[in-house]
C-alpha cells in the first residue's frame, strides 16, 4: 500500500522531488568537491582496512579483503569513478534524468561506504535513495524524466516491433 502510494500519489510526487533534489545536491557538492579539489582515496581505504582489527570492527574481514586485494591496488582508477560517480548521480537527481538509476547508483555507493565503516550521512542518503528508487518513475516526473522517460520507451518499443515484423520466420508458410 505504501510503494503504490509512493508510485501513485501527486502529493508523494512531489515530497519525492523535495528528496531527490536534497539527495542529489549532497551528491554533486560531493562530487564537485572532490573533482576540483584533488581526491585521493588510498586514505580512506587503508583506514577502512584498519577498522577491521580488534575485538569489535567496524569493518568485516571480507570487505577488508576486497579493499586491501583489488580496490587499493587499483586507486588510481576509484580516484577518477568517485569524484565523477558522485558528480554524476548529483546531477541526475537533482535534474531528475534517469533518475531511478542515479538513485540506484548513489544507493551503491553509499554501501560502499558503510561498508567501509564510515557512517556520517551515508545511512541517511542511502535510505532516500531507497525510497525513490520504490517509487519508480513518480520521483522523477517532475524533472527531465517527464519527457525523457516516454521518448525512450517509443523508441526502444518501436524498434522492436520494427524489427518484430521483418521477422524471417513471420513470412514463411506453415
Amino acid at each position: 500500500m505504501f510503494i503504490q502510494w509512493l508510485q501513485s500519489s501527486k502529493i508523494a510526487m512531489w515530497l519525492l522531488t523535495v528528496i531527490r533534489v536534497y539527495v542529489g545536491y549532497k551528491w554533486l557538492s560531493a562530487g564537485w568537491g572532490k573533482l576540483t579539489g584533488g581526491f585521493d582515496a588510498s586514505g580512506f581505504m587503508q583506514g577502512a582496512i584498519a577498522k577491521s582489527t580488534g575485538e569489535n570492527p567496524a569493518v568485516q574481514d571480507w570487505w577488508a579483503l576486497f579493499l586491501k586485494h583489488a580496490a587499493l591496488p587499483g586507486v588510481k582508477w576509484f580516484n577518477v569513478i568517485i569524484p565523477l560517480g558522485e558528480f554524476l548521480v548529483g546531477l541526475g537527481l537533482v535534474l531528475g534524468s534517469f533518475t531511478v538509476f542515479a538513485a540506484l547508483m548513489g544507493l551503491v555507493m553509499n554501501s560502499a561506504f558503510l561498508f567501509s565503516g564510515s557512517i556520517s550521512i551515508n545511512g541517511q542518503l542511502l535510505l532516500l535513495e531507497f525510497l525513490i528508487i520504490l517509487s519508480a518513475a513518480n520521483s522523477g516526473k517532475i524533472g527531465i524524466d517527464r519527457w525523457l522517460m516516454p521518448y525512450l520507451q517509443n523508441k526502444f518499443t518501436r524498434k522492436a516491433k520494427i524489427s518484430s515484423d521483418s521477422s524471417p520466420l513471420q513470412n514463411q508458410a506453415v
